[in-house]
Parts: C-alpha cells; structure tokens; sequence
C-alpha cells in the first residue's frame, strides 16, 4: 500500500508538502498542488483519516441523530443530509432517539464521543436534556425539521461557566425547517372553498414545534374562510398512525361530525384512513381528506390524495450546508432557514382530476406556498 512518502517522492516534494495538499493547514502553489494530487490519482494513495484527524481536530464526520427513520419523510431528508455530506468530504454517523428525551440525549453523546465534527438532530418535544447537553459541550449543531423556541429551553441546565446565550440574544443554534402555518392553512381554505363548514385537524404529537404550527394554521385558515373554531374538531393523533386512527374515529363519533379531515402528516393520514374504512366510510363521497406530506404512494390510493410537499431532500442538503458554515465560522450569528412547501392538488379534497393528468413526480397541479426565508 502506497505511502505519504511514497507520494512526496513521486510528486518530488517534502513529505509536509503533501500534508499541507491532504489537510488544507497551508497554502501551497497551484503547481505543486496539482503535482502531488497527479502522484495520489497514480499511486492509488488511500489517506489514513484517523492520523488526518490528530492533525486537524477534525473527523471530517457528521452526526445524524433523526427519530423514526423508518418514516419515508425522514428516510427522504436521510437521503438529502446523506448526499451533501458526501459531496462535502464528510461521512454520516446515524441514530435513532425515538422521540424519547433520555434516550435522545444518550445518542447524542454517544454520536458525540464519537468525536463527530458537528451535528444534525431533529429534536423531541422535550428537548431540555438534549440542548443542556450540546450547550455544555459546545457541540456545533443544527436542528432539522423541528424548531427549538426559548420557550422550550427554560431552566435547561448549561453547567457552570459555560457562558451561555440568553433568550433576547436570539437563536442559539442554526435550525433549518419547512414552513408549516401557512400551508396547512392552505389545505383550510380549499376545503372550505368546495363549501366544508366542518373540517377537522388530526395534528401531531404536542410540544413539537411542527404541530403547533400546523394547529396555528389551522386556525388561521378558518379564520381566513370565516368559519368559527370548534376545539372539538382539533384532535391529536401524536404523529402515528395508531393514534390518530382513534383520533379520527372519536371525530366521526361526534353529533356532527366532521365533513373534511386534515392529517398533520404521512403516518397519520394512514391511521385515518384505517378509522374511515373502518367506519364505512368513502373518500371523498362521504367525506373530504387533505394531509400534510406528500408520499411515493400518495399518488397511487383511490382517490388520489391532495397534500402538502415538504421538501424533504431539500431539507436535509441545506441542513449540511449550514453546519459546514458552522464549523468555518464558529462566532457567526446563528441563522434560522425555512424552506417553502408546495400545496399539491389531486382528488381526495372532492376536486375532479385535473386536465393532463399527472407527470413523473406523480404531482398533480402543484404550486409552491412561501419562498426560502433566512432569518438571523
């Protein structure tokens, strides 16, 4: 197996040439850079990552830390942080915290004394420990999907000396995430546009900052369409497909119950179609669904199912891009980035099939809902 010296002899340069080529740690002439990376392309020369870590403080590695994985709107973000990473020269080390805030923290220290460079973490609703941990170490870290508001971090213990920031400093870390209130507005105000006066919202597991945006557009949307908010039509499926098929089904219990039905994302729009055949129940004859998360299969049910499009792969590449703007710049004003969605129209609102049918995406008319926001 060929050596450094191997490559400083066939490039004819010093050994610590060649380290300054592989590491970045000194400038080095064009020519002479090109010469040595002419010697690595002949030689084969394979750099040893762990002695390039001792030299650099740096792994060149990227913690992952995502619940539910298995989740087709994280396995396509996975997919996103995972191709940034790699065009970047980094590798991705992944976990799994479950929803859960102990064992979030666990992971993450565990992705941490694996001495990854920084980290990408899409928080639980309860992410004291976690953040108390990060602030303490000074892990460099972006939250995806999910924002971490300073009411969420009250009395979260940073150690002492650790010179933390406080609320009125403004974010402390770099969030990346997809807007969330004014689509689900949107899928509101269509409905009620195809004349819905009672239209339920099966949202998402409480204290995620994704479901209380998602009831807040809710809300917004009804207010927009000039219907009054009733707190019985607002249930919580807790992001799964089993809760919100007994959410759906205590919806369908009501006196009145609801004539359309929002799911706030792809696990609970299954578990209310389980509750709606199991009612008996035809969509859209019977009654009207819209859901937040666009799928592969949405475009193959019958009807085909009108939906909110995060832009998952999106997501997860600029989740990259913003922690490698962390690790140039450590002291740089932290930055909160929203990505738009995009409102894709097809038949389960009650809308009959749009001329043309659909694309390769399997999108029917679809139009973005906001612009890409950075905030600081």
């Amino acid at each position: 197996m060929p050596t450094m010296a191997d490559v400083a002899r066939s490039a004819g340069v010093s050994v610590a040439t060649v380290s300054h080529v592989l590491n970045d740690t000194r400038p080095v002439l064009p020519h002479t850079r090109q010469a040595v990376l002419d010697a690595i392309d002949a030689l084969g020369y394979t750099p040893n990552t762990l002695a390039r870590s001792l030299v650099t403080s740096r792994t060149r590695s990227i913690g992952l830390a995502v619940s539910a994985i298995s989740n087709p709107y994280f396995t396509e973000i996975l997919q996103g942080v995972e191709a940034a990473a790699l065009e970047a020269g980094y590798s991705l080390l992944i976990a799994d915290p479950h929803d859960d805030p102990e064992h979030e923290r666990k992971v993450v220290q565990l992705l941490h004394e694996r001495r990854v460079d920084g980290m990408i973490v899409a928080p639980s609703a309860r992410p004291r420990e976690l953040v108390g941990y990060l602030r303490r170490h000074s892990v460099p870290t972006v939250f995806l999907d999910r924002m971490i508001g300073a009411d969420m971090l009250e009395d979260t213990d940073t150690g002492a000396g650790a010179g933390a920031a406080t609320p009125e400093d403004g974010p402390w870390y770099d969030q990346v995430s997809a807007e969330s209130a004014g689509p689900t507005a949107r899928l509101v105000t269509h409905l009620a546009g195809l004349g819905h006066r009672r239209i339920g919202l099966v949202a998402g597991l409480p204290g995620l900052s994704t479901t209380g945006e998602r009831v807040s557009g809710f809300r917004d949307g009804l207010t927009a369409a000039g219907l009054a908010f009733d707190e019985r039509l607002l249930v919580s499926g807790n992001s799964e497909s089993a809760g919100a098929e007994q959410a759906t089904a205590a919806l369908l219990a009501l006196p009145d119950p609801p004539t359309a039905l929002i799911t706030a994302n792809n696990a609970m729009t299954i578990g209310a179609l389980r509750a709606l055949r199991r009612h008996g129940l035809s969509v859209p004859d019977d009654i009207a669904l819209c859901c937040f998360d666009d799928f592969t299969w949405a475009d193959l049910f019958s009807p085909r199912l009108t939906a909110i499009a995060q832009p998952s792969r999106e997501l997860g590449g600029e989740a990259v891009r913003v922690l490698l703007d962390r690790l140039d710049d450590p002291r740089r004003p932290a930055r909160t980035v929203r990505l738009p969605c995009a409102f894709v129209h097809r038949t389960s609102c009650g809308c009959p099939e749009e001329p043309g049918g659909t694309g390769e995406s399997g999108h029917a008319a679809s139009s973005t809902l906001s612009e890409k926001g950075t905030t600081s």
